[in-house]
């Protein structure tokens, strides 16, 4: 499929893996916007596209601003075709023994009800049109749970994934795509809330927000016939099983 001339709006826009897709979408020929909810890293992001995109700051997980979000990108660019939702944090303090209960509402909020809040939001007129890709950024841990994601951050993304999963089951009849992606680990910004600082040979060592970009990229190319429910992705030293 040709992406020239079409609309994409990436969560999370304003770094590491929501800006490597929404850069990687926008050569494609795409009409993107980003959003986050820091107004100053969205504007520094935006001045390195060719030709900056729209952006618009909100927070995924307040369903009314998301309402918002989708209403202002229909004004401006009509119905997405594609949904990229990217958006996502995580805490230092992950474990549970020393997980606070306001940080798990956190995380679960952004992380979790932020992508329904966009997928609800998008779904309509996706619907009317009769066609949309929708691209859930989880993880690893949204598979598999693991220790170093911690006990939050894990629920969520199995949440995510949940939903990305039954969405797309009942969503296809509408000729609406939905793929759940599951990255490893990823050099990224959210390591900076990592128990213990990465050192840089190791962050060399992970994929980086390109790899991602890529394969949403190729994703988004395949014939409108062709449904990729789920891709697993990791650094080639990191185990999944």
């Amino acid at each position: 499929m040709e992406l020239s001339d079409k609309t994409a709006l990436i969560t999370g826009g304003g770094s590491g893996i929501g800006l490597g897709i929404a850069l990687a979408l926008a050569r494609e020929g795409c009409r993107v916007a980003i959003t986050g909810r820091d107004a100053t890293r969205l504007e520094a992001a935006a001045a390195q596209f060719p030709s900056p995109p729209l952006w618009r700051t909100c927070d995924v997980s307040d369903r009314r601003a998301v309402t918002e979000l989708v209403a202002w990108f229909e004004a401006e660019l009509g119905t997405p075709d594609i949904l990229v939702n990217s958006a996502g944090i995580n805490i230092a303090r992950r474990q549970m023994s020393e997980l606070d209960p306001a940080d798990w509402d956190r995380v679960l909020a952004i992380n979790a009800t932020g992508a329904f809040n966009c997928i609800y939001a998008v779904l309509p007129g996706m619907r009317r049109r009769g066609s949309g890709l929708i691209v859930n950024i989880s993880s690893i841990a949204g598979k598999r749970a693991m220790k170093l994601g911690g006990a939050a951050y894990c629920a969520a993304k199995f949440a995510m994934t949940a939903l990305g999963t039954e969405v797309g089951l009942e969503e296809r009849a509408n000729g609406i795509h939905v793929t759940n992606i599951y990255p490893g680990e990823v050099a990224t910004p959210i390591l900076k809330n990592r128990p213990t600082p990465v050192p840089p040979e190791r962050l060399a060592q992970m994929l980086q927000p390109e790899d991602i970009a890529a394969l949403v990229v190729a994703i988004a190319r395949m014939p409108h016939r062709v449904l990729v429910p789920e891709v697993v992705i990791t650094p080639l030293y990191q185990e999944y099983a």
